[in-house]
């Protein structure tokens, strides 16, 4: 999805080439745009012989329906959980551990 919405439409080739090395093979992504089209994330328009994909949804949208399934299924639903995961990884520091304590009690969002 990061490549549409950097290219905002384009065919499977254009999603390609603004991949980051290593990119994966084409039908995989190809696979990969038919099954986010399913989903209903993007749409298609035949042009020629080839189909031209733009996104349905805003990417923050998409981040928000990711992040609820993704705390959903790994963490019991809880952020919780998943902050503390984060924390005993150590991919967390006690300076930000504090800043997003600080954005919660202000209701702040950045």
């Amino acid at each position: 999805m990061q490549a549409v919405w950097q290219k905002g439409k384009g065919i499977v080739k254009d999603f390609l080439e603004a991949h980051n090395a290593p990119a994966p093979p084409y039908t995989t992504l190809a696979s990969t745009i038919k099954n986010l089209e399913k989903k209903g994330y993007l749409q298609s328009r035949k042009t020629g012989n080839v189909y031209e994909y733009t996104p349905l949804i805003a990417e923050e949208e998409y981040k928000k329906k990711f992040m609820n399934g993704f705390v959903q299924n790994y963490f019991e639903n809880s952020y919780k959980e998943l902050v503390t995961f984060f924390a005993k990884e150590k991919k967390i520091s006690p300076d930000e551990l504090k800043e997003i304590i600080k954005m919660i009690e202000n209701n702040d969002s950045k």
